[in-house]
């Protein structure tokens, strides 16, 4: 059995154009050809293309696939045990971004000044202390903002990296649930809205069941907030805030 073009393309979510330019570079040619010169892929082009296109999204370049392709005597299962050993890293790697963007978003929600460095390895060129003002006028004034300043002036490095941890750990699982098909006001979901209040009470300030509702408003009415979860998963400040609601409902 052997596939057209436009049908590979649409299999594989590239465009035909790409198709084209990876036989022109020799690549990915076609295993066969109709009398007229159509291309046409087969099976054995479909699994050389599965493993282009795992490795171009762990960065390699076109040359370096090629070579890897066509002078590896690697088969293919070892080829896939390779890509995802490659993939599990960079989600390791991404995971430990996502945390240290959620640490840094709950520091500046609560207004928690953050260190040159803890402010380099969240936000890159961007600067927090342009909010400052922002920061000060909705939360300056708060028993809140004066417990997580005392409590986090304590903070080691290890302390930081369990703090990213769990919190990438709570998303992670609420996401899970919203992609699983969990109710938001279920016995799981507000399971799970109960360990990230806990986590916020264990490690920033009380989070009472009322500011944690209001926190959950946050997450859907600050734009900034609302993208920070929906990148991670469509929807999930929502689901977040629905289930925070739930949760406060069921422990007031």
């Amino acid at each position: 059995m052997s596939f057209a073009v436009g049908q590979v393309a649409k299999l594989a979510g590239i465009t035909i154009r790409t198709l084209h330019h990876y036989d022109e570079i020799g690549l990915l040619t076609p295993g066969e050809r109709t009398p007229a010169g159509y291309r046409r892929y087969t099976d054995a082009d479909l699994t050389r293309l599965q493993q282009i296109l795992l490795y171009r999204e762990l960065g390699f370049p076109l040359d370096e696939i090629a070579a890897i392709l066509d002078h590896d005597t690697t088969d293919d299962l070892t080829h896939l045990r390779r890509q995802h050993d490659l993939l599990t890293r960079k989600a390791e790697h991404l995971h430990q971004l996502i945390a240290a963007v959620e640490r840094a978003m709950q520091a500046r929600a609560t207004g928690i000044p953050l260190t040159p460095a803890e402010r380099l390895q969240a936000f890159g060129d961007f600067r927090p202390e342009d909010h400052d003002a922002e920061v000060q006028r909705r939360w300056g004034t708060t028993p809140q903002y004066a417990e997580s300043h005392r409590r986090v002036a304590t903070y080691t490095h290890d302390d930081w990296r369990q703090i990213r941890a769990e919190a990438a750990a709570i998303t992670a699982d609420l996401a899970a649930a919203l992609q699983t098909g969990q109710p938001a006001d279920g016995p799981h979901a507000m399971d799970l809205a109960e360990r990230h209040r806990d986590h916020i009470t264990r490690w920033f300030y009380t989070c009472t069941p009322d500011i944690h509702r209001c926190l959950g408003d946050l997450y859907v009415d600050d734009p900034r907030f609302t993208a920070h979860f929906d990148t991670h998963t469509p929807g999930l400040a929502a689901y977040l805030r629905h289930a925070i609601h739930a949760n406060a409902r069921r422990t007031t």
